[in-house]
């Protein structure tokens, strides 16, 4: 990144994540001063095992800082997410295990990003790409959205999406664009070999540059005049189908 920022995350289970992956982003975490302490104890002791400072602070503290928001007391000052290097990243990479990625076209919705990136994370998607323009950034509403798995994948970081496809195409990858037009659907594709998701903009989907330079697209079947779904929720199908073909005999 061009410069370090810093944001914050709020609730237990974000913070705990983030002392367990990625430590050395926290700059310090603060408590509200009468949060009993057997609601942190997991939180003091990861903090004291990575020397993170724990400050108890007026509730009003943490208002002023992230607003009305579940916080549960607890909020975590991090500078922002380090993006994993790309060709540092495809070297680590075994195409014989058939991976997948999502490629991320644009997306500007921090919940949407949040989303994706956790359900990557739990159908075992080996990376999450985006674009350096017109992307929403790693912040606090991504990292909370994506419940902490924000630190549990690689999140890589291209100059645009036209290049990043043509770097993984170089490395082996076929690319698969989301189209709600196109004429296969996710139940028919056959993915089983190394693939890139490219998954569009909440708004106008996939650019059509973007999608001319894809391998392939697919759509997810859709009935009673239903458009287009959440842009979320269109990677979560993608990624359990392509998990599903993975475990077939």
């Amino acid at each position: 990144m061009s410069k370090k920022e810093s944001f914050y995350i709020y609730g237990r289970n974000p913070v705990e994540e983030a002392l367990k992956n990625r430590p050395r982003q926290i700059e310090k975490i603060l408590v509200r001063s009468n949060l009993k302490p057997s609601a942190f104890f997991n939180i003091k002791k990861l903090s004291e095992d990575n020397n993170v400072q724990i400050q108890k602070v007026p509730a009003k503290r943490i208002l002023s800082l992230i607003g009305r928001v579940n916080d549960q007391g607890i909020v975590a000052k991090l500078s922002q997410i380090q993006y994993t290097d790309y060709f540092e990243w495809i070297e680590t990479v075994d195409l014989s295990t058939n991976p997948a990625v999502l490629l991320l076209d644009g997306l500007e919705d921090p919940y949407n990003f949040g989303a994706i990136l956790r359900t990557a994370a739990a159908s075992g998607i080996r990376a999450v790409i985006v674009p350096s323009q017109k992307q929403s950034p790693v912040n606090a509403a991504v990292f909370k959205t994506s419940a902490g798995t924000a630190g549990k994948i690689p999140i890589i970081r291209v100059h645009n999406t036209n290049q990043g496809i043509k770097d993984l195409k170089l490395a082996g990858f076929s690319i698969i664009g989301m189209d709600g037009n196109a004429s296969e659907t996710i139940w028919d594709a056959p993915l089983q070999k190394p693939l890139a998701f490219v998954i569009g903009n909440e708004g106008q989907g996939i650019s059509k540059q973007t999608l001319k330079k894809c391998d392939h697209s697919i759509r997810i079947p859709m009935e009673n005049e239903v458009e287009s779904l959440n842009a979320s929720v269109s990677a979560a199908l993608v990624c359990y189908e392509w998990k599903r073909q993975q475990s077939k005999d």
